[in-house]
């Protein structure tokens, strides 16, 4: 993974001036672009797509400094117009291209990534594979923003105003594992861009055939195989770390890729105020 990884970086560079398929090249580097997607993001602190932006906009700054027509520079690097490359310069260099002519900076640089594996591993990762035939996920669900570290405000307000006995009316739903109460993440943007927009549901797991109340709202989680990572501790950070060393650690060691569907948590045991508890975060999967 970390050699497809550099090879994408060397791809974007040789088409900073032009369009990049990132789905066709994870093809023929033999992973999807979901996974390599979710792997750069996790790995390189950033979307795909910002760290594209960002180049292009380091090796246009090079040509801005000149006197070159504006526009031909902002064809160039894939923009209809100045005032769209304007906007893309200025949010990645904090000027504008204006003044970044006229003084010649400042300029903020996207350093080339390079990607290396580092040996960690020192804690084993407690991880079950699991196949299941499809099954349903139901509750009450609300759009939220993707929030990668700490609790996340909406989520919490969300939940808290559900009435007290519909988590027990919901946990008397439950019919197949993953067990209890869940919290699922679907509809994730493909880049996994802190502050885009996901799909939570508060709910359960039900079998694929179940009736759904006319209620509740329902995700479809279809059969295949999954990751489940058992983790205990401080909540969240414990399940965010665990969450983020599947990237670094339990992905880049196993022969498995993230496939396309619902990311779920269950919530197995927790302290009194939430403090702490024990979780399992189930990812779908397939084999690389």
């Amino acid at each position: 993974m970390i050699e497809i990884l550099n090879g994408l970086v060397e791809e974007i560079e040789a088409h900073l001036d032009g369009d990049l398929d990132v789905d066709a090249f994870a093809a023929a580097s033999g992973t999807t672009g979901h996974h390599l997607r979710r792997m750069f993001s996790s790995l390189a602190g950033m979307p795909v797509s910002e760290y594209v932006r960002r180049r292009r906009m380091t090796a246009a700054a090079v040509d801005v400094v000149g006197d070159e027509d504006l526009l031909t520079i902002a064809v160039r690097y894939g923009y209809g117009s100045t005032e769209a490359f304007g906007r893309a310069f200025q949010a990645v260099h904090g000027v504008s291209h204006g003044d970044v002519r006229r003084g010649g900076g400042p300029l903020r640089s996207q350093p080339l990534l390079r990607f290396r594996l580092t040996v960690e591993g020192s804690t084993p990762m407690d991880a079950r594979i699991i196949e299941k035939p499809g099954f349903r996920l139901v509750g009450h669900a609300a759009r939220v923003p993707l929030i990668h570290d700490g609790i996340d405000p909406h989520i919490q307000a969300h939940i808290a105003a559900l009435p007290a006995d519909e988590h027990e009316r919901l946990k008397a739903l439950s019919s197949t594992e993953p067990a209890g109460l869940l919290q699922v993440s679907a509809d994730v943007d493909p880049d996994y861009t802190e502050g885009s927009e996901l799909t939570y549901l508060h709910g359960v797991a039900v079998a694929g055939d179940a009736e759904v109340p006319d209620d509740l709202a329902a995700i479809e989680a279809p059969g295949g195989v999954w990751a489940v990572f058992r983790t205990s501790g401080e909540y969240p950070a414990a399940l965010q770390t665990t969450w983020a060393a599947t990237a670094t650690e339990w992905f880049p060691s196993n022969p498995w890729r993230l496939r396309p569907g619902p990311s779920i948590v269950a919530v197995l045991e927790r302290s009194p105020d939430f403090a702490a508890a024990t979780t399992e975060l189930w990812l779908p999967v397939e084999r690389a």
